[in-house]
């Protein structure tokens, strides 16, 4: 297993990721939207999610794929970003066809943000727009860290961000991840700066500290609020998968997620991982490619996360030190 070429979900061919951010809100909008509509799957983990349109994705539901895919700031209120994605999407003529109407299939999946330090007293919901915005910026290249919908990300200990990661496997099947990390758990040892995900890194992705003991055991209580926490992620790859092949990988990847932050998938966080194929590539072998794919998208999940922290960075009324500077 190793890397693609620019370590980011958009290794999987056919991929866009776009990024939209208010600095004064102090929050933003990710989407991630395929060349062709996408199959997808999902598995929620934590206790306390938000999420839109997650019931479709069922494997016994009707619609077979997804238009794009929303990660946002914003809580509830974030939810409506999915609104400016759609009519971006039906602009475009996107959408699932009935008769003669194309309906745009967009799932989304929000973090709680709204007690950052940003200005977070609109008269109309700024979701919206920033949905839109992202949908138009969507390309193979994209920024990580304090951008899109990890703009205003915290976690335990760190400021949170926007994770990206990717692998190829021997085969030559891809698997890459997105991630916004705004967990209520830490993602170091403690007070250290040793990244839970280091024993997953790939060529110094995320500082090349290592990991070395004396490991804690615990980790002290909370610097959130009970209900200001999730992390939400994507996990895409270019293997013929069905939604049943897709619920499982996503289930899989959530691993990755308790890899890489102490303690994930709480009773206050909104945990969650979407799983998506463009099905360009057969399964090499249908038996063994599926057990590949689940280890590849945990580990891939965690070097992710830990992306997403060491990538941040400092911006004037921080609430929590940047990994990088410190």
């Amino acid at each position: 297993m190793r890397k693609g070429p620019r370590n980011l979900i958009t290794d999987v061919a056919g991929l866009r990721v776009g990024n939209a951010r208010d600095d004064r809100l102090r929050s933003g909008t990710t989407v991630l939207l395929g060349d062709a509509p996408l199959a997808c799957g999902v598995n929620v983990m934590g206790g306390a999610p938000g999420t839109r349109e997650t019931e479709l994705l069922a494997p016994d539901k009707l619609v077979p794929g997804v238009d794009a895919l929303v990660l946002s700031g914003g809580s509830a209120f974030g939810l409506a970003a999915c609104d400016g994605v759609s009519d971006g999407l039906r602009a475009l003529g996107r959408g699932f066809a009935v008769g003669p109407v194309q309906v745009p299939i967009v799932p989304g999946a929000i973090v709680f943000d709204l007690l950052n330090g940003g200005d977070k007293d609109w008269d109309a919901n700024p979701y919206p727009a920033l949905g839109r915005a992202a949908l138009e910026a969507a390309g193979a290249d994209f920024g990580l860290g304090s951008e899109g919908a990890g703009t205003g990300a915290m976690t335990h200990r760190w400021k949170g961000g926007l994770g990206s990661a990717s692998a190829v496997l021997d085969s030559g099947v891809t698997v890459g991840t997105l991630v916004v990390v705004n967990a209520m758990g830490s993602v170091t040892l403690q007070a250290t700066r040793q990244f839970w995900a280091a024993p997953w890194e790939i060529e110094g992705e995320f500082g090349g500290l290592g990991l070395t003991g004396p490991y804690p055991t615990a980790e002290p209580a909370p610097a959130k609020r009970l209900g200001e926490a999730t992390t939400i992620a994507i996990v895409a790859t270019d293997a013929a998968l069905d939604k049943a092949g897709l619920t499982r990988l996503a289930t899989a990847a959530q691993d990755g997620m308790a890899r890489a932050i102490v303690p994930s998938h709480t009773p206050f966080d909104g945990d969650l991982v979407f799983a998506v194929s463009t099905g360009a590539q057969p399964l090499p072998d249908p038996a063994l490619t599926p057990f590949q794919l689940g280890h590849a998208a945990a580990t891939v999940l965690a070097r992710a996360i830990a992306r997403a922290v060491h990538e941040a960075r400092p911006r004037p009324g921080d609430l929590q030190p940047c990994w990088r500077v410190t």
